[in-house]
């Protein structure tokens, strides 16, 4: 009869995702691991659920599936702490046992060690058998257990990750969705504003078309804040694709664009790259424009002439991307705050949405990079990023 145990174990078994699959490179390794370590020819990893045991990796025979009723696991994978039978023949729990009686296999040796998940459900066992009676030192028990628990470990990194690319996925659409819902009204507010600019009798009104000009601005301001929102919530939900990228080409491009849309603030910027960085080539864009345009723009106000220098080295860590301005800088307390989303901090001057600086994290986390904000040596801020170099 089925309980409620057994639904909730069937349940996280199947949320795993290795039933009826190839079995798991990582699996495979732990479950050779435990034949080496415990010098037998034979050992499995079982996940048991309310009807079957699914062998889902195995040394010395090949994995198979069969009725719950002829697992020897089975009878013990709920019970705490290892089972070492030295002869399952002369063991009552296990004589009638179809891997014992020679139906299925010639069982004599049998030890297992119980696979508990983070909740401390129990889901099936690593065990260990061999056709000869024999004992299991400690130290080979101990490793047994812990091999166990490293089971779990990759069958729970699976299931995460597995997830978090669910939930990016979710907040792509989610996002594409929310900007194409504001992007429509946005349009046509816009298309309104320049068809009223238009009209002669306002064209002739200065504080009419100052009053348009300013909504005009606003709606530009809110579509380029709903393209950033977009692509930040992009970041991450993709393979990263590593190439060699050269950074001085990116800052000029930044600048060129800057310079285009009046942006650039008169900003004199050098660079100083000696080596290129392991990065995806659109990310690593994404990345430099941010963190250049921001930068320049901070820099920027009160009326100061931007001064900005990016250098690009190696670490003993990877590559590390430099970018330091002469601006106010970022106080220590907000060093943390301002690469939340929508987060700008005290310098209020300055224009933009708070999202450049939480969009370069995303895309340094999505390296497995760090990134930080210190003192510059120009008097303003020095903002560094790491990235592994493979």
């Amino acid at each position: 009869m089925k309980t409620a145990d057994d639904a909730i174990r069937r349940a996280i078994i199947e949320d795993y995702r290795v039933l009826g699959e190839a079995p798991e490179a990582d699996l495979q390794g732990l479950v050779q691991l435990a034949a080496t370590v415990c010098g037998v020819p034979t050992a499995v990893i079982n996940l048991i659920d309310d009807r079957f045991q699914h062998q889902i990796a195995a040394v010395g025979i090949e994995p198979a599936v069969c009725s719950r009723e002829d697992s020897m696991c089975a009878v013990v994978f709920r019970k705490p702490g290892h089972t070492v039978v030295t002869d399952a023949s002369l063991d009552e729990r296990f004589a009638g046992n179809p891997f014992v009686t020679g139906e299925i296999a010639n069982v004599k040796f049998y030890a297992s060690s119980p696979l508990i998940t983070p909740m401390g459900v129990p889901i099936g066992t690593i065990c260990i058998f061999d056709e000869v009676p024999r004992e299991l030192p400690e130290d080979e028990s101990a490793a047994l257990a812990l091999i166990a628990r490293q089971i779990v470990d990759v069958l729970e990194l699976r299931r995460i990750t597995r997830e978090l690319g669910e939930s990016n996925e979710q907040l792509e659409n989610f996002a594409a969705q929310v900007a194409h819902d504001l992007r429509n009204p946005l349009t046509a507010l816009t298309g309104y504003i320049e068809l009223a600019a238009d009209v002669p009798e306002v064209a002739g009104l200065p504080a009419a078309s100052r009053a348009l000009a300013r909504a005009e601005s606003v709606a530009d301001r809110m579509s380029g804040m709903i393209a950033r929102l977009l692509d930040y919530a992009r970041i991450g939900g993709s393979p990263i694709r590593r190439t060699a990228v050269d950074v001085e080409p990116l800052v000029a491009s930044t600048m060129e664009d800057l310079r285009s849309a009046g942006e650039d603030n008169g900003a004199e910027v050098t660079v100083e790259a000696s080596v290129p960085v392991q990065a995806d080539p659109t990310l690593a864009s994404v990345l430099v424009q941010n963190l250049v345009g921001n930068a320049v723009k901070f820099a920027g106000t009160g009326g100061r002439l931007p001064r900005v220098v990016v250098s690009v080295g190696t670490v003993a860590s990877g590559v590390r991307i430099v970018v330091d301005d002469n601006g106010p800088g970022v106080p220590v307390a907000e060093r943390e705050l301002v690469f939340e989303p929508l987060e700008r901090g005290s310098n209020a001057e300055a224009p933009g949405c708070g999202i450049g600086l939480a969009t370069c994290r995303r895309i340094v986390e999505s390296h497995g990079g760090r990134l930080g904000i210190d003192d510059s040596p120009l008097g303003g801020a020095r903002i560094w990023v790491v990235l592994p170099s493979a």
